[in-house]
């Protein structure tokens, strides 16, 4: 097998970076979201609290199952080509 025959994959640093860009922007985007809806909304940004900030964390874990498992990778992953 030569070399034009390995799959090398994505390097590391785009997997890292994308996973690191994704866990921010799923953050604040859903964060934001869902602080307009519930009213927790501030001058700095957000703040959730109790049952808002359940619903941010298990939409955020959501958004990671649902784009790797069904999308074929989240969104910075596709920009980013890190998928494996």
């Amino acid at each position: 097998m030569n070399n034009s025959e390995v799959f090398r994959g994505p390097a590391t640093w785009r997997i890292v970076l994308a996973a690191l860009l994704d866990f921010f922007t799923a953050f604040f985007g859903i964060g934001y979201l869902l602080a307009l809806i519930f009213g927790g909304r501030t001058e700095a940004g957000f703040h959730l609290k109790g049952g808002p900030a359940l619903l941010a964390i298990i939409l955020i874990v959501a958004y990671f199952l649902v784009f790797n498992k069904y999308l074929g990778g989240t969104i910075w992953k596709r920009i980013l080509r890190a998928q494996r």
